[in-house]
């Protein structure tokens, strides 16, 4: 599989500045496909109760951990590399008054900063995709999660067989390093002592989501996002998205769903 030269800084500086904002204005605060529904889904499916200790890993905004919080009594950290996404999320946890039950902090997902064996869920939406090593992120996820905790994630997938010229195209404007498979995820789960409860693609209603987002650009969004950083940035985000719906709809990338168990 080729990787491509992204990393960590390349992501955390787009996030800082447009691209944050823009998947924010197409996603919601959640940026992630299908927003709380999704989330509500992977929470059952994970088991995620009052009194559930949650890590979310590559937490964004925070949408999901304080959701996770309101709705189910969990106790929720975030982890995130970029500065401005963890101090967002803070104060809007603030606002929402949650701040007992949701933290965040700033760091690598590659190297955790916490104690072995301390979380009952790890959790990820459609975001470690913009990982450089998904073995040692596998391999973290494992050493911070509880004896019998829950591993349960969503990401971004390749689907299909795609030339060198189209994989570089689609991971480089989003700044993914590589897409991992729908298999490779589940390999990398059984290699570090996961039992995998549920491996399912998702992709079919991935197409749809991103006919959605460029419906978004071409409409309702396009003056806001020339307003805030110009005809320039709108021309290459709908670009990139346009990518996206093709590669989407030649079944080529998709999305997939991964639960699973420490041994």
């Amino acid at each position: 599989m080729k990787v491509l030269d992204i990393n960590i800084g390349d992501v955390t500086a787009a996030y800082e500045g447009a691209v944050g904002i823009i998947w924010e204005m197409l996603m919601g605060e959640q940026i992630h496909v299908g927003g709380k529904e999704e989330t509500d889904l992977l929470a059952r499916v994970a088991g995620v109760n009052a009194g559930t200790r949650v890590l979310d890993v590559l937490c964004g905004l925070g949408g999901p951990a304080r959701h996770l919080a309101r709705t189910y009594g969990a106790t929720v950290t975030g982890l995130d590399a970029t500065g401005r996404m963890v101090s967002e999320a803070i104060a809007r946890t603030a606002d929402e008054g949650l701040g007992d039950r949701v933290t965040f902090r700033l760091g690598n997902a590659l190297d955790m900063p916490f104690t072995s064996g301390t979380f009952d869920v790890v959790w990820g939406q459609d975001s470690w995709c913009y990982v450089t090593d998904k073995d040692r992120l596998i391999r973290e996820c494992r050493r911070v999660a509880a004896p019998g905790a829950t591993i349960a994630f969503t990401d971004w997938i390749q689907t299909g067989p795609m030339s060198d010229e189209e994989r570089h195209s689609l991971n480089g404007f989003m700044l993914f390093p590589y897409m991992e498979t729908l298999n490779g995820y589940e390999n990398l789960l059984l290699r570090h002592g996961f039992i995998v409860r549920e491996c399912e693609d998702l992709s079919e209603d991935f197409a749809s989501q991103m006919h959605r987002y460029r419906d978004a650009l071409t409409g309702d969004l396009k003056g806001r996002i020339v307003e805030l950083f110009g005809t320039d940035v709108l021309i290459d985000v709908e670009r990139g998205i346009g990518l996206w719906v093709e590669a989407a709809d030649e079944g080529k990338v998709g999305r997939g769903r991964f639960i699973g168990r420490k041994q």
